[in-house]
Protein backbone atom coordinates (compact mmCIF):
# COMPACT_ATOMS: atom_id res chain seq x y z
CA UNK A 1 0.00 0.00 0.00
CA UNK A 2 1.02 3.63 -0.41
CA UNK A 3 1.89 5.09 3.00
CA UNK A 4 1.61 8.79 3.74
CA UNK A 5 4.71 8.80 5.93
CA UNK A 6 7.60 11.26 6.15
CA UNK A 7 10.87 10.22 7.78
CA UNK A 8 12.55 12.92 9.85
CA UNK A 9 15.14 12.73 12.62
CA UNK A 10 17.00 14.39 15.46
CA UNK A 11 19.93 15.38 13.30
CA UNK A 12 22.07 16.59 16.19
CA UNK A 13 22.82 12.90 16.76
CA UNK A 14 24.84 13.12 13.53
CA UNK A 15 26.95 16.09 14.54
CA UNK A 16 26.80 19.22 16.65
CA UNK A 17 27.30 21.24 13.46
CA UNK A 18 24.23 22.05 11.38
CA UNK A 19 26.09 21.92 8.07
CA UNK A 20 27.19 18.36 8.72
CA UNK A 21 23.67 17.42 9.82
CA UNK A 22 22.26 18.74 6.55
CA UNK A 23 24.95 17.05 4.47
CA UNK A 24 24.15 13.63 5.92
CA UNK A 25 20.35 13.87 5.82
CA UNK A 26 20.26 15.15 2.25
CA UNK A 27 22.72 12.44 1.28
CA UNK A 28 20.15 9.92 2.52
CA UNK A 29 17.43 11.64 0.50
CA UNK A 30 15.69 13.06 3.56
CA UNK A 31 13.92 16.42 3.42
CA UNK A 32 13.09 16.95 7.12
CA UNK A 33 14.87 17.15 10.44
CA UNK A 34 13.71 17.58 14.00
CA UNK A 35 15.68 20.61 15.17
CA UNK A 36 16.96 19.98 18.69
CA UNK A 37 20.41 21.57 18.54
CA UNK A 38 22.49 23.34 15.90
CA UNK A 39 26.11 24.46 16.00
CA UNK A 40 26.43 23.22 19.56
CA UNK A 41 23.48 25.21 20.92
CA UNK A 42 20.04 23.92 21.92
CA UNK A 43 17.10 25.31 19.97
CA UNK A 44 15.63 26.90 23.12
CA UNK A 45 18.81 28.98 23.45
CA UNK A 46 18.24 30.68 20.10
CA UNK A 47 16.41 33.94 19.53
CA UNK A 48 13.97 34.29 16.64
CA UNK A 49 16.39 36.66 14.93
CA UNK A 50 19.29 34.21 15.27
CA UNK A 51 17.23 31.44 13.68
CA UNK A 52 16.20 33.80 10.87
CA UNK A 53 19.79 34.83 10.20
CA UNK A 54 21.84 31.71 11.01
CA UNK A 55 19.63 28.65 10.52
CA UNK A 56 16.79 29.32 8.09
CA UNK A 57 19.00 30.30 5.11
CA UNK A 58 21.01 27.07 5.46
CA UNK A 59 17.87 24.96 5.72
CA UNK A 60 16.47 26.63 2.61
CA UNK A 61 19.72 26.18 0.69
CA UNK A 62 19.72 22.47 1.52
CA UNK A 63 16.03 22.03 0.74
CA UNK A 64 15.37 20.75 4.26
CA UNK A 65 12.30 21.54 6.37
CA UNK A 66 11.69 21.12 10.10
CA UNK A 67 9.22 18.51 11.35
CA UNK A 68 9.43 19.55 15.00
CA UNK A 69 11.46 21.55 17.46
CA UNK A 70 13.12 19.22 19.97
CA UNK A 71 12.64 21.56 22.90
CA UNK A 72 13.44 21.00 26.59
CA UNK A 73 10.11 22.52 27.66
CA UNK A 74 8.80 20.61 30.68
CA UNK A 75 12.23 19.16 31.46
CA UNK A 76 12.41 21.00 34.75
CA UNK A 77 11.70 19.94 38.33
CA UNK A 78 7.98 20.22 39.13
CA UNK A 79 8.80 22.26 42.25
CA UNK A 80 11.12 24.66 40.40
CA UNK A 81 8.87 27.70 39.97
CA UNK A 82 11.65 29.93 38.68
CA UNK A 83 12.51 27.32 36.05
CA UNK A 84 8.87 27.04 35.03
CA UNK A 85 8.49 30.80 34.60
CA UNK A 86 11.62 30.84 32.45
CA UNK A 87 10.17 28.07 30.30
CA UNK A 88 6.94 29.98 29.74
CA UNK A 89 9.03 32.72 28.13
CA UNK A 90 11.13 30.16 26.22
CA UNK A 91 8.01 28.48 24.86
CA UNK A 92 6.65 31.76 23.54
CA UNK A 93 9.92 32.28 21.65
CA UNK A 94 9.91 28.67 20.42
CA UNK A 95 6.41 29.12 19.05
CA UNK A 96 7.61 32.15 17.11
CA UNK A 97 10.54 30.09 15.79
CA UNK A 98 8.08 27.36 14.85
CA UNK A 99 6.06 29.77 12.74
CA UNK A 100 9.20 31.19 11.13
CA UNK A 101 10.29 27.70 10.10
CA UNK A 102 6.81 26.72 8.89
CA UNK A 103 6.84 23.97 11.52
CA UNK A 104 3.78 22.57 13.31
CA UNK A 105 5.14 20.69 16.34
CA UNK A 106 7.17 21.37 19.48
CA UNK A 107 8.31 18.33 21.47
CA UNK A 108 8.02 18.78 25.25
CA UNK A 109 7.70 16.99 28.61
CA UNK A 110 5.70 16.91 31.85
CA UNK A 111 8.22 17.77 34.59
CA UNK A 112 10.72 15.82 36.65
CA UNK A 113 9.32 14.41 39.88
CA UNK A 114 11.52 14.44 43.01
CA UNK A 115 13.22 11.11 43.64
CA UNK A 116 11.35 8.92 46.08
CA UNK A 117 8.12 10.87 45.70
CA UNK A 118 4.85 9.55 44.25
CA UNK A 119 4.24 11.25 40.88
CA UNK A 120 0.47 11.06 41.41
CA UNK A 121 0.82 13.46 44.34
CA UNK A 122 1.84 16.17 41.86
CA UNK A 123 -0.99 15.58 39.40
CA UNK A 124 -2.87 18.85 39.88
CA UNK A 125 0.31 20.93 39.72
CA UNK A 126 1.43 19.14 36.57
CA UNK A 127 -1.94 19.65 34.86
CA UNK A 128 -2.07 23.32 35.82
CA UNK A 129 1.37 23.99 34.36
CA UNK A 130 0.76 21.95 31.21
CA UNK A 131 -2.44 23.90 30.56
CA UNK A 132 -0.40 27.10 30.70
CA UNK A 133 1.97 25.67 28.09
CA UNK A 134 -0.98 24.59 25.92
CA UNK A 135 -2.50 28.09 26.09
CA UNK A 136 0.69 29.57 24.63
CA UNK A 137 0.71 26.96 21.86
CA UNK A 138 -2.92 27.72 21.06
CA UNK A 139 -2.13 31.41 20.72
CA UNK A 140 0.32 30.58 17.92
CA UNK A 141 -1.64 27.64 16.46
CA UNK A 142 1.24 25.28 17.28
CA UNK A 143 0.89 21.72 18.58
CA UNK A 144 2.84 20.62 21.64
CA UNK A 145 3.76 16.93 21.46
CA UNK A 146 4.33 15.36 24.86
CA UNK A 147 7.11 12.79 24.92
CA UNK A 148 6.84 9.93 27.40
CA UNK A 149 10.32 10.56 28.81
CA UNK A 150 11.77 8.60 31.73
CA UNK A 151 11.54 10.14 35.23
CA UNK A 152 8.85 12.72 34.37
CA UNK A 153 5.20 12.67 35.42
CA UNK A 154 4.06 11.30 32.06
CA UNK A 155 6.60 8.50 31.86
CA UNK A 156 4.10 5.63 31.84
CA UNK A 157 1.06 5.24 29.62
CA UNK A 158 -1.54 5.67 32.37
CA UNK A 159 -0.23 9.11 33.34
CA UNK A 160 0.31 10.09 29.68
CA UNK A 161 -3.36 9.33 29.07
CA UNK A 162 -4.30 11.35 32.13
CA UNK A 163 -2.50 14.51 31.00
CA UNK A 164 -3.73 14.19 27.40
CA UNK A 165 -7.33 13.78 28.53
CA UNK A 166 -7.24 16.51 31.14
CA UNK A 167 -5.25 19.16 29.32
CA UNK A 168 -7.83 18.42 26.67
CA UNK A 169 -6.46 20.63 23.91
CA UNK A 170 -6.03 20.15 20.17
CA UNK A 171 -2.73 21.92 20.76
CA UNK A 172 -1.46 19.24 23.17
CA UNK A 173 -0.91 15.77 21.73
CA UNK A 174 1.42 12.78 22.18
CA UNK A 175 4.81 11.97 20.72
CA UNK A 176 4.99 8.18 21.06
CA UNK A 177 8.46 6.92 22.03
CA UNK A 178 8.80 3.12 22.05
CA UNK A 179 12.18 3.00 23.79
CA UNK A 180 11.18 5.22 26.69
CA UNK A 181 8.19 2.99 27.45
CA UNK A 182 10.46 -0.07 27.36
CA UNK A 183 12.89 1.65 29.72
CA UNK A 184 9.98 2.25 32.12
CA UNK A 185 9.04 -1.45 32.00
CA UNK A 186 5.88 -0.86 29.96
CA UNK A 187 4.41 -3.02 27.18
CA UNK A 188 4.50 -0.83 24.08
CA UNK A 189 1.52 -2.61 22.50
CA UNK A 190 -0.66 -1.81 25.51
CA UNK A 191 0.69 1.75 25.56
CA UNK A 192 -0.22 2.21 21.90
CA UNK A 193 -3.76 0.96 22.43
CA UNK A 194 -4.26 3.39 25.29
CA UNK A 195 -2.75 6.44 23.59
CA UNK A 196 -3.15 5.99 19.83
CA UNK A 197 -6.11 8.36 19.49
CA UNK A 198 -3.93 11.18 20.80
CA UNK A 199 -0.67 10.33 19.00
CA UNK A 200 0.34 13.05 16.52
CA UNK A 201 4.00 12.09 16.14
CA UNK A 202 6.17 8.97 16.48
CA UNK A 203 9.81 8.64 17.55
CA UNK A 204 11.80 5.75 16.11
CA UNK A 205 13.92 4.62 19.03
CA UNK A 206 14.20 1.08 20.43
CA UNK A 207 15.50 -0.41 23.67
CA UNK A 208 15.70 -3.67 25.57
CA UNK A 209 14.13 -4.59 28.89
CA UNK A 210 16.39 -4.93 31.88
CA UNK A 211 19.22 -2.47 31.59
CA UNK A 212 17.19 -0.45 29.11
CA UNK A 213 19.97 0.03 26.61
CA UNK A 214 19.08 1.57 23.26
CA UNK A 215 19.45 -0.64 20.19
CA UNK A 216 18.82 -0.47 16.44
CA UNK A 217 15.11 -0.05 15.71
CA UNK A 218 13.33 -3.36 15.26
CA UNK A 219 15.91 -5.33 17.28
CA UNK A 220 14.70 -4.41 20.78
CA UNK A 221 11.56 -4.87 22.86
CA UNK A 222 9.66 -1.88 21.46
CA UNK A 223 7.69 -4.03 18.96
CA UNK A 224 8.34 -1.35 16.36
CA UNK A 225 7.76 -3.42 13.18
CA UNK A 226 4.38 -4.82 14.22
CA UNK A 227 3.13 -1.64 15.87
CA UNK A 228 4.11 0.53 12.91
CA UNK A 229 2.32 -1.80 10.53
CA UNK A 230 -0.74 -1.74 12.77
CA UNK A 231 -0.66 2.04 13.05
CA UNK A 232 -0.06 2.78 9.38
CA UNK A 233 -1.89 -0.02 7.56
CA UNK A 234 -4.79 -0.79 9.90
CA UNK A 235 -5.31 2.51 11.68
CA UNK A 236 -4.27 5.03 9.04
CA UNK A 237 -1.49 6.86 10.86
CA UNK A 238 -0.08 9.62 8.66
CA UNK A 239 2.73 12.02 9.29
CA UNK A 240 6.21 11.91 10.74
CA UNK A 241 8.39 9.05 11.88
CA UNK A 242 11.36 10.73 13.53
CA UNK A 243 14.65 8.92 13.94
CA UNK A 244 16.19 9.15 17.40
CA UNK A 245 18.85 6.43 17.10
CA UNK A 246 20.74 6.80 20.41
CA UNK A 247 23.32 4.38 19.04
CA UNK A 248 26.43 6.45 19.81
CA UNK A 249 27.43 8.80 22.62
CA UNK A 250 26.73 12.02 20.71
CA UNK A 251 27.64 15.49 21.96
CA UNK A 252 24.34 16.55 23.54
CA UNK A 253 23.24 13.16 24.89
CA UNK A 254 24.14 13.75 28.53
CA UNK A 255 22.07 16.94 28.59
CA UNK A 256 19.02 14.80 27.69
CA UNK A 257 19.51 12.25 30.49
CA UNK A 258 19.17 12.51 34.27
CA UNK A 259 21.27 9.35 34.64
CA UNK A 260 24.76 8.69 33.31
CA UNK A 261 24.35 8.50 29.53
CA UNK A 262 26.42 5.32 29.46
CA UNK A 263 23.53 3.54 31.15
CA UNK A 264 21.53 3.79 27.92
CA UNK A 265 24.49 3.61 25.54
CA UNK A 266 27.23 1.59 27.20
CA UNK A 267 29.24 1.38 23.98
CA UNK A 268 28.97 2.92 20.53
CA UNK A 269 27.13 0.71 18.04
CA UNK A 270 28.49 2.69 15.10
CA UNK A 271 31.78 4.43 14.38
CA UNK A 272 30.19 7.90 14.61
CA UNK A 273 26.90 9.75 14.67
CA UNK A 274 26.51 9.81 10.91
CA UNK A 275 26.87 6.04 10.66
CA UNK A 276 24.47 5.44 13.57
CA UNK A 277 21.88 7.75 12.01
CA UNK A 278 22.26 6.01 8.65
CA UNK A 279 21.90 2.60 10.28
CA UNK A 280 18.64 3.69 11.94
CA UNK A 281 17.34 5.19 8.70
CA UNK A 282 18.07 2.01 6.73
CA UNK A 283 16.56 -0.21 9.43
CA UNK A 284 13.35 1.84 9.40
CA UNK A 285 13.22 1.75 5.60
CA UNK A 286 13.50 -2.05 5.73
CA UNK A 287 10.61 -2.23 8.19
CA UNK A 288 8.43 0.05 6.07
CA UNK A 289 9.27 -1.79 2.84
CA UNK A 290 7.36 -4.82 4.11
CA UNK A 291 4.02 -3.02 4.02
CA UNK A 292 4.56 0.31 2.22
CA UNK A 293 5.32 0.78 -1.46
Amino acid sequence: MACNIIISGFADEISAQLDEQLKVVTGLGMNYISLRAADGKGIAEYTVEEVKEKILPRLNAAGVKVSSLGSPIGKVEIEDEEGFQKQLVQLDTLCQICKLLDCRYIRMFSFYIPKGKNPDDYRETVLNKLKQFAAIAEKYDVVLIHENEKDIYGDIARRCKDVLDNVGSEHFKAAFDYANFVQCGEDTAACWELLKDNVAYIHIKDAVYGKGENVLCGTGDGKIPQLLEQAIVKEGYQGFLTLEPHLVLFDTLQSLEVVDATEVISENKAKDGAEGYTMQYNALKEILAKFCN
